[in-house]
C-alpha cells in the first residue's frame, strides 16, 4: 500500500511538470499580449485547464486499477507467504522507486517472461512496454495540441506576426526613450539639420527669446550683428558650424558663448531654424553681405574662435553667419 502510494504521487508530480511550464509560457505571453483581456479567451484557457485535470484524475485511477490488478495476480501465483517475505526485505530507496515507476523495466532475470516464440537469425524479440513517461509526454502533448489549436484557431490568440509587431513596439518604445535621454549629448561633430515644425517652432522662440536684440526678429542684422538670410557667412553655412558658432561665441566680434544658457539640443534647434526658416528669406531693411559667400549645407573652411560672455556685453548672434 505504501509503495503503490508513493507511485501515485510519482505519476501527479510528473504529469504536473510540463502542465505547469505551459502555464508560465502561457502567462507570460498572455501579460505581453494583454490576452486576458478577451473573455472568450479565458474561457478557453479554463476549458482546457479542465479537461487537462479530468484527463489526469482518469489517468490515476487508471493505474490504480492497473495496480490492484496487478496485486491479485501476484496473490493468485505466489501466495500470501511470498507476498509477506517480500514486504520483509529492505525497503527501496525513492529515486529507485521512482525509476521503476517512470521506466517499467524488466529485469534480466526476468527477460524470459516478456519474450516472445519467434526469432530471426537468433536475434529473439521482448515485449517491452512503452515508458510510463513517453506515454504522458504523449498525453499531455495531445491536450496542448488541443488548446494551442483552440486558442489561435478559434479564439482571437495572436498569431506570430502579431507577436512580433508588439515587440517591435515595445522595441521602438525602448529606443525612443533612450534617444530622449541622449539629446543633450549633441555636439559640433554629432549636430544634424532638424525639420520637423515642432523642433523648428522651438528653435524660433529661442532666437525671439535671444538673439533677435543682435539679429533682429526676422535674422535681418542691424547695426551688432550680421544678415542672417543671405547667402554671406563670416564662420561658415553647415549645420555644425553654425551649432559651434552659437555654442561657443566669437569674442572678437562681441558674441557670447551660448553654451551655459543653452542646452546643446536647444542650440541644435535655434541653428535648424537659422537654416531652414531665416535663411532665403529676404526680409526687408536687411543688411549688407558680411563674409564669403557659401551654399547653405557645405562645410565652411573658415573658423570659429571661442568667446566668454562678460557682464557688460550684451548678447549677440554676430558671429552665426
Amino acid at each position: 500500500m505504501k509503495n503503490r502510494s508513493i507511485r501515485i504521487k510519482g505519476l501527479l508530480a510528473m504529469l504536473m511538470l510540463p502542465l505547469a511550464t505551459y502555464a508560465q509560457d502561457a502567462g507570460a505571453a498572455a501579460d505581453s499580449q494583454n490576452f486576458w483581456e478577451n473573455a472568450f479567451g479565458s474561457i478557453v484557457l479554463l476549458a482546457g485547464a479542465i479537461v487537462v485535470l479530468a484527463a489526469l484524475i482518469a489517468i490515476v485511477r487508471l493505474f490504480n486499477i492497473i495496480v490492484k490488478m496487478e496485486e491479485l495476480r501476484v496473490l493468485k501465483e505466489k501466495g500470501v507467504e511470498e507476498i509477506v517475505e517480500q514486504y520483509k526485505q529492505p525497503e527501496e530507496s525513492w529515486w529507485k522507486k521512482f525509476m521503476k515507476s517512470a521506466t517499467q523495466y524488466v529485469p534480466v532475470e526476468k527477460e524470459e517472461d516478456i519474450m516472445f516464440d519467434h526469432e530471426y537469425d537468433g536475434i529473439r524479440e521482448l515485449d517491452n512496454r512503452l515508458p510510463p513517461w513517453w506515454l504522458w509526454m504523449f498525453y499531455v502533448s495531445i491536450i496542448f495540441a488541443a488548446v494551442y489549436w483552440t486558442v489561435y484557431h478559434i479564439a482571437d490568440g495572436p498569431s506570430l506576426i502579431d507577436e512580433y509587431n508588439k515587440e517591435m513596439e515595445v522595441a521602438q518604445a525602448k529606443i525612443d526613450e533612450y534617444m530622449a535621454t541622449k539629446a543633450d549629448a549633441v555636439d559640433e561633430n554629432t549636430v544634424t539639420l532638424l525639420t520637423d515644425d515642432e523642433s523648428l517652432a522651438m528653435g524660433q522662440s529661442t532666437f525671439e527669446t535671444l538673439c533677435m536684440p543682435c539679429h533682429g526678429m526676422n535674422g535681418e542684422g542691424n547695426s551688432i550683428g550680421p544678415n542672417l538670410t543671405d547667402d554671406y557667412w563670416l564662420h561658415g553655412c553647415d549645420i555644425k558650424d553654425v551649432f559651434g558658432t552659437i555654442k561657443n561665441g566669437v569674442i572678437e566680434k562681441g558674441m557670447q558663448s551660448w553654451k551655459d544658457q543653452l542646452r546643446p539640443v536647444e542650440i541644435q534647434r535655434v541653428a535648424s531654424y537659422i537654416l531652414v526658416k531665416l535663411h532665403g528669406s529676404n526680409p526687408e531693411n536687411a543688411k549688407e553681405p558680411q563674409g564669403e559667400p557659401c551654399s547653405v549645407g557645405q562645410n565652411d573652411d573658415a573658423d570659429s574662435a571661442p568667446a566668454e560672455a562678460t557682464p557688460d556685453e550684451a548678447p549677440t548672434e554676430e558671429a552665426t553667419e
